[in-house]
């Protein structure tokens, strides 16, 4: 059995059409199938059903495609390890956050990094289906919400995140030492649109506890929030680490309870994938970057 035979067969079973498969391969098809008839020969089954011109994969075909399937991604984590040792601490890094997050937590992390991996070159893509996309590969490292539990994914808490009110200091609601979440409702409030996966978090909230905010103003941007609500224009609902940690003047952090609307973030990547060194350092930065934004908020309220 030969590596090029296992990758014709998986181009036959990804286009379930010889000769789409062959020029996929750049191959002629009566190679690729003279291919697969030795591949069949030597394992003693059919791997595929011919139906007139439809093929189907056949059960023995399936089994060994999951199998082929792990053999490439093993071969894989091989040339990552070996590339990984030959650019010693250079290298690239696709991180995926969710729409919002790079202003939430990137701007001042990402100078941060740079300075120290100068030789490392970074992309950080906001995007809303990290999952899928971390086993896709299409990205190195996701920071997310909690997924489901999956074998494939290695999950690393990162932080909880507790949103709290933002409001101008000049409002009268600024003098509080906390406040209701259902006193929300009849605020003037700036946020996020529904779609927003932050908007989402304090809509799910919203629903639970039976009635529905209505923003007057909505926008994707975090420093257009922020101009908002300086301005005394609407307040709003942003993560309570990053309020505490910008010291802004004009804006006062209020807590939210009864409840305190929340969520779990973590660091996601694929278990069966090389940890480059970039994606090491990364990860390293990230977590003392977020102690650190923990630390400075906590002695900032003591």
């Amino acid at each position: 059995m030969e590596l090029r035979q296992l990758e014709y067969f998986m181009a036959v079973c990804d286009e379930l059409h010889f000769s789409r498969a062959a020029e996929k391969m750049c191959t002629t098809q009566s190679n690729l199938s003279q291919q697969i008839k030795l591949l069949e020969g030597e394992l003693g089954v059919l791997l595929f059903d011919r139906l007139g011109k439809r093929i189907a994969v056949t059960e023995a075909g399936r089994l060994l495609y999951e199998q082929s399937r792990q053999v490439f991604s093993h071969l894989q984590y091989a040339r990552d390890a070996i590339a990984a040792l030959q650019t010693a601490q250079g290298g690239t890094l696709t991180i995926g956050v969710l729409p919002g997050d790079a202003d939430l937590l990137f701007n001042a992390l990402l100078v941060e990094f740079h300075k120290t991996y100068p030789q490392l070159s970074l992309s950080v893509l906001e995007t809303t289906k990290i999952t899928e996309q971390i086993l896709q590969g299409t990205l190195d490292i996701g920071v997310t919400t909690t997924p489901p539990p999956d074998e494939r994914i290695t999950r690393i808490p990162l932080m909880h995140e507790e949103f709290a009110l933002a409001i101008c200091t000049d409002d009268l609601f600024a003098k509080k030492s906390k406040m209701s979440f259902a006193q929300l409702q009849h605020l003037k409030l700036a946020m996020f649109p529904p779609d927003h996966q932050v908007r989402q978090v304090i809509d799910h909230y919203c629903a639970e506890a039976g009635f529905r905010l209505q923003p007057g103003i909505e926008t994707t941007t975090v420093s257009t929030l922020l101009s908002l609500v300086e301005q005394g224009i609407g307040a709003s609902i942003l993560p309570r680490l990053l309020l505490e940690n910008l010291g802004n003047k004009k804006i006062a952090t209020i807590p939210l309870v009864d409840p305190t609307p929340s969520q779990d973030i973590c660091i996601i990547y694929r278990s069966d994938r090389y940890m480059s060194f970039a994606a090491q350092a990364f990860i390293e930065t990230l977590q003392a970057y977020i102690q650190n934004a923990i630390q400075h908020a906590a002695q900032a309220q003591a």
